[in-house]
């Protein structure tokens, strides 16, 4: 619940910050109460987000993280009279920026056939004439 996060430039890599609450019930007494366990717990994750020509981060870029899948209890148990629980997440980066393309450009032209649409074939044009019914709509 309530997951809260933020990423940043740091470097040549993305750092992600951020923190979430976790509720567990649980029964105790043989099973004749409940109780709920509330904590919140943070993260700081470092990615290395691969970019190509191994160019570096800009200071311009802007950095985006959505939250693809909201953190989740996947396990679990009771180990030595401690909860134990692992907690999945599913996060996206997108850096945004300018990009320079460099476009080839090859003087040399390769010849092609010229289509004249102008050219009306009269047979094809006295079929359509005599096969259309103009009046279909009445």
């Amino acid at each position: 619940m309530s997951h809260n996060f933020k990423g940043y430039k740091a470097g040549d890599t993305i750092t992600v910050e951020g923190s979430y609450d976790i509720n567990i019930w649980y029964s105790c007494q043989d099973d004749t109460k409940t109780e709920v366990v509330r904590q919140t717990d943070t993260y700081k994750e470092t990615v290395v987000v691969p970019r190509k020509n191994n160019s570096n981060i800009s200071g311009d870029e802007e950095i985006i993280v959505r939250s693809l899948r909201q953190p989740s209890c996947v396990k679990a148990e009771i180990q030595n009279g401690m909860i134990v629980y692992t907690i999945e997440k599913e996060l996206g980066i997108e850096i945004v920026g300018d990009t320079k393309v460099k476009i080839a450009i090859d003087e040399d032209e390769d010849e092609w056939d010229i289509i004249d649409d102008d050219v009306i074939d009269n047979e094809i044009d006295k079929k359509i004439d005599e096969e259309v019914n103009e009046e279909f709509l009445d």
